[in-house]
C-alpha cells in the first residue's frame, strides 16, 4: 500500500533522485542549495546504501586521518578526509572521523554508515524510504515518469544514484553458478586451513584475500588481465591498501598465488572443486584443485527497465555510457550520481582511472551536476564570481596548491576563468576536464592535478583560445607548493596577452 504521509509524496518535481547512499544524499543536498525542487525517494528503510551491508569484512579501502595538518572544519582537509560528504557548513563537514575509534585510518563499515546517517539527519536531507523504483517511460513532451509502489513521479530530469550494487559473475565459465558470490561469503574462521580460489582481481578480489590471509592455507586469485601495481600505488583509487599485502604475500613466496588466468570452468569433485584455466600473460593450461571457489567479480549497476528506453551501456552491460557531467549519452535527461559516475570514463591521463569509484570522487561530481543543472536546465543562473587579471595567477596556483577537489579528481576535474569581453575573468569553478576540452565554447583557463607516468605530480594548464586549447605542465615541487615565484613566472608566460 502507498504512503500516504511522508515527504515526497507522488507528483511532479523538476527533479527525482533513485538511491539513499552516498551518492544520492549528497546530490539532493546540493540540488537543495541550488534551488532545484527534488524528490529524494529509496527502497532502503535508511541512509546508508551500500554500506548498510559492505564492505564484508567490515573496514573501507579509503582512509580518513583524524589527525591532519589542516583543521576538519576546512575545505583543505577534504584531502585527508575520503569518506566524508562534502557541506557548506562547518558543522556537517568531516563527520567520519568523528565516528572513528583510532585503532585504522580505515573506516569501519559501520562508522561510515553512522556518518551517513548522521548527515542526513543534521542536513536534513529528507528521503522517501521504503518507496521502489518499478518502471520507467517517456511522454510526448519530454518529461519522464518514474512508476514506484507509492505511486508516480514525473520529472524533466531523473537522477539515479543506485550504486553498482547488484551482484554481478561473467557468462562463459561453466559452473559459476556453483560456486558463491562475494556477497554469500561464508564466516572467515569457516576457511580456517582449507584452499581458496577467487575468481577476480579488483577490489572485492583483493578484499577477500586480505580478509582470509589469517585463516586459509591458501589463496589463489585469477582474471585474465595483470595487476597494474604502478597505476594502483600512483592511483586516487586508493585501492592499493587492500591490493598490496596479498600481492607481496605473492611476491615473497608466502604460499599465495596471483593469476593472469582466464577460467574456462569449474567442476566439482568428492573433495571441493577443479578450476580450469588457460594463461594470459604467460599461455599455459592450468588446473587447481581447491576447497573453495568465490566469484569474487563484481557488481553491475540496477538499471531496471532504461535499456528499453534507448539507454546503452558498457562494461559487459555493467554501466551506462555517460557524457562528462553523467548524463545517459543516448537519453538526454537521465542522469547519474554515486559510483555510477565512474561510467563517465574522463581523459584518463597516464592511464590513471577517476576516483569517480569512492565517494572522496563522486561527492565532488555532485556538487559540480548540481550546478551544471542548475545553470543549464532550471534557470538558476550561472554562479560567476569576477576575478581581476591581476588577480588570475594566485587565483589558478592556489586551486592547484590546496583545491581537494583537484587533488581527490585528479586529471578529471578542473578549475576554470572564463575570459569576458572586457578582459577580465569570471570564475566558473569546477568542471570536468573532458568537457573543457572538447566542449567548452568560450576563450578559457583551466588547472588541474596529474601525476605522470613517473608518479611526479605537477599541476597541468589547459589554455583556450577559440577552437585551440594547449596543454602545459608546471614544475613540480617538493611538499606540492605551487605558490611561488617561479611558478608565477611560469604561468604569467603563459598567459601573455591575457594578464
Amino acid at each position: 500500500m502507498a504512503q500516504l504521509d511522508g515527504p515526497y509524496p507522488p507528483g511532479d518535481y523538476q527533479a527525482v533522485v533513485v538511491g539513499s547512499g552516498p551518492g544520492g544524499l549528497q546530490t539532493s543536498y546540493y540540488l537543495h542549495r541550488r534551488g532545484i525542487r527534488h524528490a529524494l525517494i529509496s527502497s532502503d528503510d535508511a541512509p546508508g546504501g551500500m554500506f548498510r551491508r559492505f564492505p564484508i569484512f567490515q573496514r573501507l579501502i579509503t582512509w580518513s586521518k583524524i589527525h591532519a595538518p589542516s583543521d576538519k572544519s576546512t575545505e583543505r582537509y577534504e584531502w585527508y578526509d575520503w569518506n566524508s560528504l562534502l557541506a557548506d557548513e562547518a558543522e556537517l563537514r568531516s563527520l567520519a572521523p568523528s565516528f572513528m575509534d583510532g585503532t585504522s585510518y580505515f573506516p569501519a563499515r559501520d562508522e561510515m554508515e553512522n556518518q551517513l546517517v548522521t548527515f542526513a539527519e543534521r542536513a536534513e536531507v529528507a528521503c522517501r524510504y521504503g518507496c521502489t523504483w518499478e518502471s520507467t517511460r517517456r511522454e510526448d513532451d519530454g518529461h519522464f515518469v518514474l512508476s514506484t509502489t507509492d505511486g508516480e513521479y514525473r520529472a524533466e530530469v531523473l537522477i539515479f544514484a543506485t550504486g553498482m550494487a547488484e551482484p554481478w559473475k561473467p557468462t562463459g565459465i561453466d559452473g559459476i553458478e556453483d560456486v558463491p558470490h562475494y556477497v554469500e561469503l561464508g564466516p572467515p574462521e569457516s576457511y580456517q586451513g582449507r584452499s581458496v580460489f577467487l575468481i577476480g582481481k579488483r577490489n572485492s578480489g583483493f578484499e577477500l584475500a586480505d580478509g582470509l590471509l589469517p585463516w586459509a592455507r591458501q589463496i589463489v586469485l585469477a582474471s585474465p588481465r595483470p595487476v597494474r601495481m604502478s597505476v594502483l600505488v600512483h592511483s586516487s583509487a586508493a585501492a592499493r591498501a587492500r591490493y598490496i599485502q596479498p600481492y607481496e604475500d605473492h611476491v615473497l613466496g608466502g604460499g599465495n598465488a596471483v593469476m593472469d588466468a582466464a577460467i574456462e570452468r569449474i567442476e566439482r569433485t568428492s573433495e571441493g572443486f577443479e578450476v580450469h584455466a588457460q594463461g594470459t600473460t604467460r599461455p599455459g593450461s592450468h588446473v587447481f584443485e581447491v576447497d573453495h571457489v568465490i566469484a569474487a567479480t563484481g557488481f553491475t549497476t540496477p538499471l531496471g527497465d532504461l535499456r528499453s528506453l534507448g539507454m546503452k551501456t558498457f562494461f559487459q552491460d555493467r554501466l551506462p555510457s555517460q557524457t562528462p557531467f553523467w548524463e545517459s549519452t543516448t537519453v538526454p535527461g537521465i542522469y547519474f550520481a554515486g559510483t555510477i559516475t565512474q561510467g563517465s570514463i574522463g581523459l584518463k591521463k597516464y592511464g590513471h582511472p577517476s576516483g569517480s569509484s569512492a565517494v572522496h570522487g563522486f561527492r565532488y561530481n555532485a556538487r559540480v551536476l548540481a550546478r551544471h543543472l542548475a545553470d543549464t536546465r532550471f534557470g538558476g543562473g550561472p554562479d560567476r564570481p569576477e576575478v581581476a587579471p591581476k588577480d588570475a595567477i594566485d587565483h589558478l596556483l592556489r586551486a592547484a596548491t590546496r583545491a581537494p577537489d583537484l587533488w581527490n579528481q585528479q586529471s578529471y576535474l578542473a578549475r576554470a576563468l572564463e575570459r569576458t569581453p572586457d578582459g577580465s575573468f569570471a570564475d566558473v569553478g569546477a568542471v570536468p576536464l573532458a568537457h573543457f576540452v572538447d566542449s567548452y565554447e568560450s576563450d578559457a583557463i583551466a588547472i588541474t592535478v596529474e601525476t605522470d607516468a613517473d608518479g611526479d605530480i605537477h599541476p597541468a594548464v589547459y589554455i583556450r583560445r577559440g577552437d585551440d586549447v594547449t596543454e602545459h605542465l608546471l614544475d613540480s615541487a617538493h611538499l606540492h607548493d605551487y605558490e611561488t615565484k617561479a611558478h608565477r613566472e611560469q604561468l604569467t608566460a603563459l598567459l601573455g596577452g591575457w594578464i
